[in-house]
């Protein structure tokens, strides 16, 4: 058995010569005694026609669908009539047909597999995989890495893996637990991140790291998150932000051109994570249309409507002409994302309708200029406490886009920064301060003096994100390389010194041995794919996923084990009762 030549590899330089090629049965038609076929591998597909006379007729006349066969026949062009252009203008006239192997009926169409349901295809991935586009996310993923992989090494970076099994060390997720045999009652964590670990490979002087890391975190699942999923991990000696960034910028164009040929314009454009909140909604802001969130609060502050009146802030969104059924739906997700209700308000003429038309007859004017409503244009509100209201109205501006498609004449893609996010942020739960990003990103120099304080609300993180259509694709900041100031930091977030050496020990007597200045970033490698294919979740780009509720429907893991297993490891389980 051997190939002449990938399917999609054929090409003019083939035409009148004898191929042999080896794949699956896309199709099967029999027309008037001929038997017709569409072999495909991963490659492309062609065309086989078997004539009746052929002394390839019988083994071909055993051919299905999804059955595996090697094709031995002379590749040509097809009549003039039929041809329309690019590879399905050629066909290959069979000479030699031979069943490699037989297969069951699939339990779907594959060229239906879209619209299928998604548990089926993830019980039988193997078949869905076999979808060209499946392939064509996973070849995008493949030629990603190696562009990443060419550039790095083309930088001085250093690949190095990192431990799978280590200390379980509070990180923002919970820890998939591994019970140590060997150490009774004691546990590994498998990684949420390779952190501590780049940070020592920084200490102990490799200067440039990266790995491509498998992590895990124990977190609820949505379209963009797997228990297990893959991050490019990177950390970089003696750099101040702006270093970091530069590089990112590059490697991020790098990669669109050697994969998508898409030149993506430098430097990316930066915003604070207060301006993109404020004006967006979000720290991740899609850019690739406009209407933002328009402040006017001023306007309605002492006035007629009380639910205004006295609110921290007041916001507006710009929308098109909206049903009440839509303003209904918007509604609903503004309180999902913690508004207490949506305002509205009609444009007509002059003056508005509907909503909460009767309180701004007086100021419909400064209103109508403020945000520039064309007539039967809609504005829709959110008021309260800053930081919910804007964060609401940001769930709405993304509903308005996904339902009027406003991303539909920007570019296709759009890629920013967000910088100086908040060091700490308070738990209103626990009633005390925790990180935002992790406990070792370095503060601002200018900040530090208000650790411990009443204004240590008011620190700025020397932190980054990296946004890519509305997706954070990547975040990582400057890390704390002086012992001090992690202790500041640990002692800010309630750890008392014997509870940071319990967690992070053996990292602060790393930092005591010179530790250089240093800063890095993680790429969300999985979601970076899956907006580069246009899929529309991680489990498009990842060729064994868990499913919405963590589960592998192939392989069905989770799964019980043996109690012997359980009896090794010294554990027991106990009933939900118990």
């Amino acid at each position: 058995m051997k190939r002449t030549s990938l399917i999609g590899q054929l090409s003019e330089k083939n035409l009148n010569q004898s191929v042999t090629l080896q794949g699956w049965v896309n199709r099967r038609r029999d027309l008037g005694g001929l038997i017709f076929l569409e072999l495909r591998d991963r490659s492309g597909v062609v065309q086989v026609q078997v004539e009746p006379d052929s002394a390839a007729f019988a083994e071909a006349d055993k051919l299905r669908p999804e059955y595996v066969a090697e094709i031995e026949g002379h590749y040509q062009q097809r009549p003039e009539a039929q041809r329309k252009g690019g590879a399905a203008d050629y066909e290959v006239i069979a000479s030699r047909v031979k069943v490699l192997n037989t297969a069951k009926t699939p339990p779907f169409e594959l060229d239906k597999g879209a619209e299928v349901a998604e548990d089926i295809r993830l019980k039988y991935r193997y078949l869905d995989l076999r979808r060209h586009e499946m392939q064509k996310n996973l070849m995008v993923r493949s030629k990603a890495v190696a562009a990443i992989t060419e550039f790095l090494d083309a930088e001085g970076f250093i690949q190095v893996e990192t431990p799978m099994l280590t200390k379980s060390t509070p990180e923002g997720a919970r820890d998939f637990l591994v019970p140590s045999r060997l150490n009774a009652g004691e546990f590994y964590a498998l990684p949420q991140s390779p952190q501590l670990f780049k940070q020592l490979l920084m200490i102990a002087g490799y200067d440039r790291y990266y790995q491509l890391a498998r992590c895990f975190r124990d977190e609820d699942l949505r379209a963009d998150r797997q228990p297990d999923f893959t991050q490019l991990d990177m950390e970089m000696s003696f750099v101040e932000q702006d270093d970091v960034l530069e590089l990112q910028e590059r490697l991020m164009a790098h990669v669109f051109k050697r994969v998508l040929n898409i030149e993506l314009a430098l430097p990316f454009p930066r915003m604070s994570y207060f301006d993109a909140m404020n004006d967006y909604g979000s720290d991740k802001p899609d850019l690739r249309f406009g209407s933002k969130l328009i402040d006017v609060t001023e306007l309605f502050k002492g006035g007629e409507f009380k639910a205004f009146a006295s609110a921290q802030a007041v916001k507006v969104l710009v929308a098109p002409e909206l049903t009440r059924k839509q303003i209904d739906e918007l509604e609903r997700i503004a309180k999902q994302n913690g508004a207490g209700g949506l305002a509205w308000l009609k444009r007509d003429g002059e003056s508005f309708t509907g909503g909460i038309s009767k309180f701004v007859g007086a100021i419909a004017p400064q209103l109508i200029e403020q945000t520039g409503v064309e007539h039967g244009g809609t504005l829709l509100f959110a008021a309260g406490e800053w930081k919910k209201a804007v964060s609401a109205l940001g769930a709405v501006r993304l509903s308005l886009r996904d339902l009027f498609d406003l991303t539909a004449s920007g570019p296709q893609f759009h890629v920013s920064w967000v910088t100086d996010f908040p060091q700490l942020e308070y738990d209103e739960e626990s009633g005390a301060w925790t990180y935002m990003h992790h406990p070792f990103t370095a503060p601002h120099p200018d900040d530090i003096a208000k650790f411990g304080t009443e204004q240590q609300g008011e620190i700025r993180a020397q932190a980054y994100d990296l946004v890519l259509n509305g997706y954070e694709v990547g975040g990582g900041s400057i890390r704390i390389h002086s012992p001090e100031i992690q202790t500041k930091m640990f002692a800010a977030i309630g750890f008392s010194e014997a509870q940071a050496r319990e967690k992070f020990g053996f990292f602060m007597d790393a930092l005591e041995y010179g530790t250089p200045p240093h800063g890095g970033i993680a790429w969300g490698f999985d979601r970076l794919i899956m907006v580069m294919s246009g899929a529309n979740s991680i489990r498009e780009v990842i060729a064994f996923p868990k499913n919405n509720r963590g589960s592998d429907l192939m392989a069905l893991a989770p799964s019980p084990v043996e109690e012997k297993q359980l009896a090794e490891l010294g554990l027991a389980l106990l009933s939900p009762a118990e």
